[in-house]
């Protein structure tokens, strides 16, 4: 992910989901403003709670994700493997 470029202005914003079970982040928008990221933060925060992820934390950003869903547990699995 490129979040520190010189003219970060240029990205769009976007909501981040952090959650500790499963061990993911999640990438929504894009959004043309802070103000419609916040508004649709909620939903997805429920959203993902409904299908049971839990020790969640919601940011907003600008960035440029390069993957909308990253699965830390398969990296761990793999990082073990050798």
């Amino acid at each position: 992910m490129n979040l520190f470029q010189s003219n970060q202005s240029e990205f769009a914003w976007w909501v981040e989901i952090n959650t500790a079970v499963p061990r993911c982040t999640y990438y929504f928008g894009p959004f043309d403003s802070e103000k419609e990221a916040q508004l649709y933060r909620s939903g997805y925060v429920e959203d993902l709670y409904q299908e049971e992820a839990r020790d969640i934390i919601a940011l907003v950003k600008q960035c440029q994700p390069d993957d909308l869903t990253i699965f830390h547990e398969k990296a761990e699995v793999q990082i073990s493997s050798f």
